[in-house]
């Protein structure tokens, strides 16, 4: 595509990691992510009929659809993150302008680091502007939370798409997944975000993500509350007879999960990383046993890390199944981290991990370079 179109424009947005609040968001809980300096860049210009061309630099293909098409529908492609993206747009209400779309992705795909959020918010802010609309933030992140949800198919909760749009540099984000009012936290100058990627994804994930979904709101109706948000672990515990034993372990885990995100918000605005660490650590048992989200791979990586000085805290991250850790690491513990848990990894399970030293970014933006 010529870039040389005085129309052009290019933004970008970022991919997330989330430090603690795991399968909290779809519970109306809280979560704290941090998005990352790791980015999907959409190059945008007009085109005059009511089409889009979507070229993917990383799939290396172009796709072209026809926006006035009423039967455009999920083909399990790439391009349903981008075209979903539109599709939700119209049928809001917001007539697109047809636009050649370019869209390259630096977040490593299928590793639980939301690679699609940062697609679908890279693709709303670009047609958006394309457009000549104008969309309060929280409502484009409902919109490209929408398009995962209805087109794609993958019932996520907000937070990615959240995170993607209001993140900052050198904050991590509390979010309350209900009311969508957040606070922004100082991430102390001393420690890194070290994200290890197993190089594991598990096949199960997708469907085992919507059973879990299932069990929430089957406790949720079970208490006689909106969200297990809602619920208290003492009122889980008195009704515990009356639940089979994994929707009441996966109860267990969303209602203490809630309350460790509070606790860590409070730790960070202390600059308490040894308790924030133990929150993390918690949070990381309570995936494994209650929620049986994590794998052996991501318990390998937790136990690695954790056996190192200078760790404050690890944990899985992401939907489970395979993907990353993320992991608070002083300063200069960072290249001594990075070796010895790639080696002590790779040792094991015969896989070299990828290590990715990042991090806070700013949320989407428009930017003048690609």
């Amino acid at each position: 595509m010529s870039t040389q179109n005085s129309e052009t424009r290019i933004f970008r947005a970022p991919g997330r990691v989330n430090l603690i609040g795991e399968h909290t968001d779809y519970n109306d809980g809280f979560v704290m992510p941090v998005a990352l300096d790791f980015f999907t860049w959409a190059t945008v210009s007009p085109l005059e009929n009511h089409k889009l061309q979507i070229f993917s630099e990383n799939f290396n293909e172009e796709i072209e659809v026809d926006l006035d098409d009423q039967n455009l529908a999920r083909r399990g492609h790439w391009s349903d993150y981008p075209v979903g993206v539109a599709v939700v747009l119209e049928r809001a209400g917001y007539r697109l302008r047809g636009a050649k779309l370019r869209i390259r992705g630096e977040v490593p795909i299928g590793s639980g680091l939301s690679s699609s959020a940062a697609i679908e918010v890279a693709t709303a802010s670009a047609l958006v502007a394309n457009s000549g609309l104008n969309i309060e933030a929280r409502e484009l992140a409902r919109l490209c939370q929408r398009a995962e949800n209805e087109f794609v198919g993958a019932r996520v909760g907000i937070m990615d798409q959240f995170v993607s749009l209001f993140g900052k540099a050198h904050k991590a984000l509390l979010l309350d997944c209900r009311s969508l009012e957040f606070e922004l936290l100082p991430l102390p100058d001393n420690v890194r975000l070290i994200i290890c990627n197993t190089m594991v994804k598990h096949e199960l994930a997708s469907s085992a993500y919507n059973e879990r979904r299932e069990q929430c709101e089957a406790g949720a109706k079970y208490l006689n509350v909106t969200a297990l948000r809602d619920a208290t672990l003492e009122q889980l515990e008195q009704h515990r007879s009356g639940l089979p034993e994994v929707v009441y372990r996966r109860c267990r885990h969303v209602i203490t999960e809630n309350t460790r995100v509070l606790t860590a918000g409070e730790a960070l605005e202390q600059g308490d990383l040894d308790h924030f660490g133990k929150l993390m650590a918690e949070s990381h048992q309570s995936l494994r046993d209650d929620y049986e989200v994590s794998s052996e791979e991501l318990d390998l990586m937790v136990e690695l890390a954790q056996k190192i000085d200078g760790v404050y805290g690890a944990r899985m991250t992401g939907g489970g199944f395979g993907g990353c850790t993320v992991n608070l690491v002083r300063n200069e513990k960072v290249d001594e981290f990075s070796a010895r848990v790639a080696e002590g990894y790779e040792q094991v399970t015969k896989i070299k991990p990828e290590i990715y030293i990042t991090t806070a970014a700013d949320g989407a933006e428009e930017v003048s370079h690609g």
